[in-house]
């Protein structure tokens, strides 16, 4: 399984991007999909996720209400579109897969790191003020 991400750069504040990350290998609508971030001298945090089942989407309280998921099970994409963008926002976005997802899943498990077993490169978003 690979993922490859795209779409991050400089953006004012209050100003929007959107990441896309194509999947390739496996079967890609068994897979629970996410964004985590990291920023300079900082853990990799969890942003958001979707679950298998489309519907369940997930959200970092930081994030609730400017940033939305979603999936695209034919073109084999995650995508975030990320809106009001503050500076805080500014780090390494990655997108991670979770090979093992249950159909349906709590809170809890999908915004846990440790259940992720494929990640992307990276994208760097930096939102300036």
């Amino acid at each position: 399984v690979q993922l490859q991400a795209s779409g991050g750069g400089l953006v004012q504040a209050g100003g929007s991007l959107r990441l896309s990350c194509t999947v390739s290998g496996g079967t890609f609508s068994r897979y629970a999909l996410a964004w985590f971030r990291q920023a300079p001298g900082k853990e990799r945090e969890f942003v958001s996720a979707v679950s298998r089942n489309v519907h369940d989407k997930f959200y970092a309280k930081s994030v609730k209400g400017r940033f939305t998921i979603s999936r695209d099970n034919a073109k084999k994409m995650v995508n975030l579109q990320m809106n009001s963008l503050k500076p805080e926002d500014t780090a390494v976005y990655y997108c991670a897969a979770n090979t093992r997802a249950i159909l349906s899943t709590t809170s809890s498990y999908i915004m846990d790191i440790s259940h992720y077993d494929y990640w992307g490169q990276g994208t760097q978003v930096t939102v300036s003020s």
